[in-house]
């Protein structure tokens, strides 16, 4: 609704301006400052809503000329003061305990080009729309950088603790009580170790931050609450409900585990026969799937191996080489899956579970996201016929783990396979 407001307003002032001087729009080197002023806010509007991995992180701006490294302190609590203290004795004092840990900040950014011939006709509602489209990259892209941190954290949590690895969690099975879904179960236990870690929630709840596919699975649960049902008031970005102390934000941005297809021409391998390690497999290899599939990870009979080497060559002769013996017997009618995901290659889903303090990120205000608009005219020779105008943006991130106990990943299977993301 926000966003819609501003592009309301955006549009008005356009229309305004057109009706002074529409050349102001068509020739002129640079936008006035009112107009880069909304076109600017116009594209952090958009980018917020996005950023759903940044909104429970510690905030640290970027100042100028700071240099481009960033500096975040996790302080460590006092221990328990458990010794009597002597009448008329002061005792020792304490001193404060911070660990200091650095990050390096990257530039991110991407831009549109329009033609002269394109702004002639449409030149507002195109700056529109190229302002639009770069928010929209840029919250996305902005996020996915913290998403990537936060699932790169050590505690990790499959499913409610059933199995002991990623490539054990079940998926699809007609016999339900075989698959590994997100449940009640899992969140509490998650809920349970920040507990014992002593993470301090976020504004008195602990949060999840979960795919819709997984969503689907969870809502349909006793336990569920809908945000209706309790109105907290201060919504969360993307915020659906909750169950217990732990309220659930969802984002199609979730981290999803997807296993690569083996081959450019099938996902899965058939095993035809081994020689100790060496598998001949069903399927031709071509020298590019061969390259390809050294190093990567797959399943066999429920036991995971990583290929060392691999020979093309047409069905039945082409081969694989494993980095261990095989194990359950394998045979004829067996399948290699990939295995960098579920069992049998299936989609595995990461839910972040989140108590205060677990990480931080750099803001976005000041130069943590720009938006840059060129007119036509203003590159000089490089643009000699003022054939080319342009609309981008640019941002300077990071984003940092601090205490890895205070979050907790929870890997699960779904109802649902939506592949990469």
């Amino acid at each position: 609704m926000e966003s819609l407001k501003k592009l309301q307003a955006l549009d008005l002032l356009l229309v305004n301006l057109q009706l002074h001087d529409n050349t102001n729009l068509t020739t002129d080197s640079d936008l006035s400052v009112e107009m880069k002023t909304y076109y600017s806010d116009y594209l952090i509007d958009i980018a917020k809503p996005l950023l759903v991995h940044d909104q429970f992180a510690q905030k640290h701006p970027i100042p100028k000329g700071g240099g481009k490294t960033i500096e975040f302190r996790v302080k460590h609590p006092f221990t328990k003061a458990l010794t009597p203290l002597t009448e008329g004795v002061t005792p020792s004092g304490q001193k404060l305990e911070w660990t200091k840990l650095e990050a390096s900040i990257s530039q991110y950014g991407g831009y549109v080009e329009l033609s002269d011939v394109l702004l002639t006709t449409a030149i507002d509602n195109n700056l529109v729309y190229a302002t639009e489209n770069c928010g929209d990259q840029a919250g996305r892209t902005l996020d996915t950088i913290t998403r990537e941190v936060l699932n790169g954290g050590t505690s990790v949590q499959y499913a409610a603790n059933q199995v002991a690895a990623r490539y054990l969690l079940v998926g699809g099975d007609g016999t339900p009580a075989n698959n590994h879904y997100m449940s009640v179960d899992a969140i509490k236990k998650a809920v349970r170790f920040l507990k014992t870690m002593m993470a301090k929630p976020i504004d008195s709840w602990y949060v999840a931050i979960i795919h819709p596919d997984v969503a689907y699975d969870l809502t349909s649960d006793d336990a569920w609450e809908n945000i209706k049902q309790y109105d907290p008031g201060d919504w969360y970005e993307g915020e659906i409900g909750k169950i217990g102390k732990c309220r659930f934000i969802e984002t199609t941005e979730a981290k999803i585990f997807h296993a690569a297809d083996l081959s450019a021409a099938n996902r899965n391998l058939g095993f035809t026969s081994n020689a100790g390690q060496v598998i001949t497999v069903d399927e031709a290899l071509t020298a590019g799937d061969a390259t390809a599939l050294v190093g990567r990870k797959v399943i066999i009979k429920g036991y995971q191996y990583t290929v060392t080497a691999a020979v093309a060559g047409a069905a039945g002769a082409a081969t694989i080489t494993v980095d261990s013996a095989l194990q359950g017997a394998p045979g004829a009618s067996d399948i290699i899956y990939p295995g960098e995901a579920g069992a049998a290659g299936r989609d595995v889903y990461s839910n972040i579970i989140l108590g205060a303090d677990a990480y931080g990120v750099t803001e976005i205000s000041g130069l943590g996201l720009q938006h840059i608009v060129k007119q036509l005219g203003s590159s000089g020779t490089a643009d000699p016929l003022n054939q080319r105008s342009s609309s981008g943006w640019k941002a300077t991130k990071v984003a940092k783990r601090l205490v890895e106990s205070y979050m907790v990943r929870i890997e699960t299977a779904c109802t649902f396979q939506s592949g990469a993301n």
